[in-house]
């Protein structure tokens, strides 16, 4: 009877144990070293938010030292938000190298490609870098990619933002999920030394790409608080998010 008892027990214990295993683990990173966005707040709530929703683990930190082999190990995907400036020394960024070769993903909200200008690794992790932006503005979304996970925007849809004017690809296979029409809004910019006239024809916003052994999915999109509160904003940063760590969506 004990035998049975105990046998009962160990079935229920492993069966609780499974229950509970999360869809996903996720490192939400938000150090700045630059321009702080005060929409991280927001955007960490919503991350909060969205691994309640979708069953994945998430565990926010800005301590640099978290990222190294023996920590990055416990994660699938590591999302930057809003990230900005140096943040890393060069043995975070060796570790950082080696997450995304094991075949693990990377998520870039917003700021993200205003981080690490020096590190060429992550600048074509990251597949563009920032240059300049104008006002915010409101504009007509481009749908490049409605295939994409998450990508529940309209083509045409109205989108208010602080358009990120980015630099040449850094790699040469990026996939483009949107852009933004630069006829529906002012793309010029005036920062003294540093002037932008828009990216013409075709001015991207969000794209994925296999990056060194793993998944790099980035996003402009992100810079008010308020968009944090948005569903096809949301929906479209778990689909890159859902993608980057599982490989799967597609």
């Amino acid at each position: 009877m004990l035998k049975h008892l105990s046998l009962l027990l160990l079935m229920l214990t492993f069966t609780s144990l499974m229950a509970q295993k999360k869809e996903f683990s996720v490192l939400l990173y938000t150090k700045t070293a630059g321009f702080h966005h005060e929409s991280i707040h927001e955007g960490v709530e919503a991350m909060r938010k969205m691994a309640n929703e979708h069953f994945f683990t998430l565990e926010w930190h800005e301590d640099a030292s978290r990222f190294n082999d023996n920590f990055l190990k416990n994660f699938d995907a590591v999302v930057f938000l809003s990230t900005t400036g140096d943040i890393f020394n060069e043995e975070q960024q060796a570790a950082m190298e080696r997450f995304i070769k094991s075949g693990k993903g990377f998520v870039g909200i917003h700021a993200a490609a205003d981080t690490e200008y020096d590190w060429p690794w992550y600048n074509q992790l990251v597949g563009r870098m920032f240059r300049i932006h104008p006002t915010i503005q409101t504009a007509k979304l481009k749908m490049i990619d409605k295939n994409f996970p998450g990508n529940n925007f309209r083509d045409g849809q109205l989108w208010t933002e602080e358009w990120y004017q980015y630099n040449e690809e850094k790699i040469g296979d990026l996939k483009y999920i949107l852009a933004v029409d630069e006829r529906t809004y002012n793309p010029k910019a005036n920062w003294g030394r540093v002037q932008g006239e828009g990216m013409g024809e075709f001015h991207p916003i969000a794209w994925y790409h296999e990056f060194d052994g793993g998944r790099s999915f980035y996003t402009g999109l992100g810079h008010m608080g308020a968009t944090w509160s948005i569903k096809e904003f949301t929906d479209h940063v778990f689909g890159g998010l859902y993608w980057a760590a599982t490989g799967k969506g597609m």
